[in-house]
């Protein structure tokens, strides 16, 4: 059996294929953090389109935040992937990506898009959505940050603004994988329990109030 190619890899460098002529990873970094820093803020400034959690929402968030950087931005991923940990299971498989959406979609409406919540409420509640569209993790790269804003702009919507700057990407990845492999929530209520604080959902996002780790 042949040795499976990454058609995302730039044979010559074993780097993600780029737009931005980084050959290592280091280089990729400090390119998306500047690129996507203007791309969050313009985003920001603009509000583009309100989300609903529907595939198409996490399709235009990403490539809005990285068509600067990878060729496939807005696409969704034709490759398995996992976490890079030993051990850790593999998400979604690439044909049910739709699937997927579809379903957590339809949660999330049973949940009234996480209005109307009191605020232990509202954390148990986002823990649980936030497990079910992580799972499907639809991007070869950059899923982390497409979802954070995507919740940023939903949880504002229902009354509620999170402060990313409180977890590290640590503490996230590890409440992740306790929720998708042990069905343990516990460590994302935490996390929200902790980042996120009531507010009032007319008054429109303001950029300098929106904390979104890079």
């Amino acid at each position: 059996m042949a040795d499976f190619v990454d058609p995302y890899i730039d044979p010559a460098t074993g780097v993600l294929r780029n737009l931005v002529g980084a050959s290592t990873y280091d280089e990729l970094r400090n390119a998306e953090g500047e690129l996507i820093a203007m791309r969050t803020s313009e985003f920001l400034e603009e509000l583009p389109f309100c989300v609903t959690g529907s595939m198409d929402d996490f399709l235009r968030i990403h490539q809005w935040l990285f068509r600067d950087i990878y060729d496939w931005a807005g696409k969704p991923r034709t490759v398995e992937i996992r976490k890079s940990r030993e051990g850790s299971e593999f998400f979604l498989p690439s044909p049910n990506i739709p699937m997927g959406f579809d379903w957590a979609q339809d949660e999330l409406r049973k949940d009234d898009m996480l209005k109307g919540l009191s605020t232990s409420q509202f954390s148990q509640r986002l823990a649980y959505h936030f497990d079910n569209y992580n799972f499907i993790h639809p991007f070869r790269e950059g899923n982390g940050r497409t979802q954070r804003l995507f919740w940023t702009l939903l949880c504002h919507d229902a009354g509620f603004d999170l402060d990313w700057r409180l977890v590290s990407g640590e503490e996230n990845d590890e409440a992740s994988r306790a929720a998708a492999e042990d069905m343990d929530l516990s460590g994302l209520i935490a996390m929200f329990e902790r980042i996120s604080s009531p507010c009032d959902p007319a008054v429109p996002l303001n950029q300098g109030l929106l904390k979104l780790n890079k």
